[in-house]
């Protein structure tokens, strides 16, 4: 690959913009569904992190569950609200 080349593509991929997938809490759901939804969706996440994340909604109303490129967070966010849950994307 010539430099040329290696220099577009670094910089294509430091542009792509990152946004903020964000569980919000919710008193419909149990905390032990919601670590399992978190697992089911975000296959990077450990089940701790899963239980810290489910943690924090609970106690703040609110928590970022992973920062990835546009497409992938849409696809985070319908999968957890296809599970019940509520969460939003947003720009980082």
């Amino acid at each position: 690959m010539s430099t040329e080349l290696q220099e577009k593509t670094r910089s294509k991929k430091q542009l792509t913009p990152k946004y903020k997938v964000i569980l919000h809490n919710d008193d419909h759901n149990s905390v032990d569904y919601v670590v399992v939804c978190l697992l089911k969706t975000v296959n990077t996440l450990t089940p701790k992190k899963a239980i810290d994340i489910m943690w924090e909604a609970h106690n703040t109303g609110c928590s970022v569950v992973t920062v990835v490129p546009l497409e992938m967070a849409e696809f985070y966010s319908e999968m957890l609200n296809g599970f019940g849950l509520t969460s939003t994307i947003e720009p980082e």
